[in-house]
């Protein structure tokens, strides 16, 4: 019989509340919100000759979606910093991208309600497609000031090596 879980008395899901981005091996400050980690394999649809009446699919070329990035604005630059090795306005004719680092692989880190680890996610070769420093300012409002990222990137995996951890207990 297949075993779901090492942890048996855990019934209930993670939250989606408790997680935390690292890359450059440090943990980026105040990230509020995470998109969501979406692949998406194209279907190929194709017939035998000798079979008129119904057709075949199989699969075809994958694709990652974007990843956003948002949090509030704060004097903390990561998001600039690395949005401007994409395309700096500063850097003069030649010098707009830094191709030798532009990339960065990223850990996304999901935590139970007691904040151990419990579920990671490594992204590769992620680069910022989009930058926002400043949302819309409007004098009659009353929120946090968001900036954002878009991370492309070529793909992901689950990190094998994080295992559920044995939860508390006050027992």
């Amino acid at each position: 019989m297949a075993q779901f879980s090492v942890n048996p008395q855990r019934f209930d899901p993670y939250k989606n509340f408790k997680f935390r981005v690292r890359w450059d091996g440090r943990f980026v400050a105040g990230i509020s919100k995470v998109g969501a980690l979406k692949r998406s394999t194209e279907v190929v649809e194709h017939r035998v000759g000798g079979d008129s009446s119904t057709g075949r699919k199989s699969p075809g070329r994958t694709k990652f979606e974007a990843i956003m990035l948002e949090r509030g604005v704060t004097h903390d630059e990561e998001f600039e910093r690395w949005a401007n090795l994409v395309w700096n306005v500063q850097g003069g004719l030649g010098a707009e991208v830094s191709l030798a680092d532009f990339r960065k692989d990223i850990i996304i880190e999901m935590y139970n309600e007691a904040g151990q680890l419990a579920i990671a996610y490594q992204v590769f070769r992620c680069w910022v497609s989009e930058f926002q420093a400043l949302p819309e300012l409007d004098s009659n409002a009353n929120a946090v000031a968001i900036q954002s990222i878009k991370l492309e990137n070529e793909g992901w995996i689950r990190d094998a090596e994080v295992q559920e951890p044995t939860e508390p207990s006050f027992a």
